[in-house]
């Protein structure tokens, strides 16, 4: 029987947008079912069950309820033969899995929508705090990241000559710089992964513009 699933996601999640690319590298056919940060989908009984954190995504596949974008993309990759978002080898599994927690263990956490818009009610700011807040932010993460980069082997994308888990986290990252006016064109070897990521079917089709924002 053919391998389907259910994605709960929203789709500017970050998080989210990180599980479609993957389930498009990998080709495994997925329903989208959109869980509405805006509206408060995700604190919702129906949903919390599936996920007690309330969080994005979450994954129903082989009869499992899977939670956390970086553990489910391990997981896919583990499931799924021929699958190459991550090395074979060991060292470029430890390369992949610092440059992907270099952005949703570090950039991701301090930039989610909820932690700027604390930082505003506690500043009593308005939008120019929270603005600030994700440029500074992401700014100082990709930055580092470039450099992770250019440490870690070669290759058009993060790491060698296909995409992985890492490509899978900067492109929702990089969406997000623009989104919030963040200048990444000093960041060469990242504008190199991006252009060999974006050209890529699996990631046009992940993209939130391709997803659309849910009805209201």
């Amino acid at each position: 029987m053919a391998r389907t699933a259910t994605l709960f996601d929203y789709w500017r999640s970050s998080a989210s947008y990180r599980v479609r690319i993957a389930l498009n590298l990998l080709a495994i056919p997925t329903a989208l079912r959109s869980v509405n940060l805006l509206t408060g989908d995700h604190r919702s009984a129906p949903y919390l069950d599936q996920n007690p954190q309330g969080i994005l995504p979450t994954l129903e596949i082989d009869g499992k309820v899977l939670t956390q974008s970086l553990a489910i993309i391990e997981y896919l990759h583990s499931t799924t033969p021929g699958s190459k978002l991550l090395p074979d080898s060991v060292d470029g599994q430890y390369h992949v899995r610092r440059l992907s927690d270099a952005i949703a263990m570090e950039i991701h956490p301090v930039c989610n929508l909820s932690v700027a818009q604390r930082v505003v009610e506690l500043t009593n700011g308005g939008d120019e705090v929270k603005v600030d807040w994700m440029r500074h932010f992401i700014s100082k993460g990709l930055d580092a990241f470039e450099q992770l980069l250019n440490s870690g082997g070669s290759g058009p994308f993060c790491f060698g000559e296909d995409p992985t888990m890492a490509d899978c986290c900067l492109i929702p990252q990089l969406y997000n710089a623009e989104r919030w006016g963040v200048d990444i064109s000093s960041f060469q070897r990242i504008g190199e992964a991006a252009n060999a990521a974006n050209a890529l079917t699996a990631f046009q089709d992940a993209h939130p513009d391709t997803v659309g924002a849910p009805q209201a």
